[in-house]
């Protein structure tokens, strides 16, 4: 039987979410988890396969950083790992573990403990709004990247295509990085899609997918009922 597995970008899913999901509690790990696996069976009932030719859902992801800082400017304490965001991220974690034909792929976070400052404020000191004077701890946030979140989703790209486990990859994303990726996918005769959600992609990764299919409310159209393909966790 042919197979589909979906590869959603972790933090590129939850950034569209917000925006693309207005009606829903984004800060609901379990509504969440169902969104998101509602969107991986709406895109096998968009591409007319039956829920059985999915092969898997792979969410890729980065664990909360668990460290405590001096903040910038008062030089108080502040936990990162007690914030609103790495609870959030560890209960969501915790629910996508628990949703069937689910793999949670976890990269991390690297921080070099170097504060920068938003570019909101960076702006508002270049036009004047703002005093270098004036700066205080919310103007600033701890420089952090991703690690190998990039190099997870690209190798499991790889081996989905060189193994023939599936014929077709819906990849949620927008990150043209992934073209490498996708290219070697299609040599290998796999069908990939994209799901941009909704968002401009550039042209260099428009050119190496195979189709373009976002099945999330489109931001600014009238929101639709909840799907009845949402089951609770650990239904398929």
């Amino acid at each position: 039987m042919q197979k589909t597995a979906i590869l959603i970008d972790g933090a590129y899913f939850l950034a569209r979410y917000r925006k693309v999901y207005e009606d829903r509690d984004g800060n609901d790990a379990r509504t969440v988890s169902r969104t998101l696996f509602g969107m991986a069976l709406d895109h096998l009932k968009q591409l007319e396969r039956p829920k059985d030719a999915l092969y898997r859902i792979f969410f890729y992801d980065c664990a909360p950083l668990e460290k405590v800082f001096e903040r910038p400017v008062s030089g108080s304490p502040i936990d990162f790992g007690a914030s609103a965001s790495a609870v959030f991220r560890r209960e969501l974690h915790n629910e996508l573990k628990r949703v069937r034909k689910l793999a949670l792929r976890l990269g991390r976070l690297a921080e070099r403990g170097e504060w920068v400052l938003k570019r909101h404020a960076l702006q508002d000191l270049r036009n004047g709004a703002l005093r270098w004077e004036h700066l205080r701890d919310e103007h600033f946030e701890l420089d952090l990247r991703q690690t190998q979140v990039d190099m997870k989703i690209g190798l499991d790209i790889a081996s989905l295509a060189h193994k023939r486990l599936v014929d077709q990859i819906v990849l949620v994303t927008g990150d043209a990085d992934f073209v490498p990726a996708a290219k070697l996918a299609r040599r290998e005769g796999i069908d990939v899609i994209l799901d941009p959600m909704w968002q401009g992609i550039s042209p260099a990764l428009q050119e190496h997918v195979d189709g373009l299919q976002s099945v999330c409310p489109r931001p600014g159209s009238p929101q639709p009922p909840r799907s009845a393909s949402e089951p609770p966790a650990g239904d398929a």
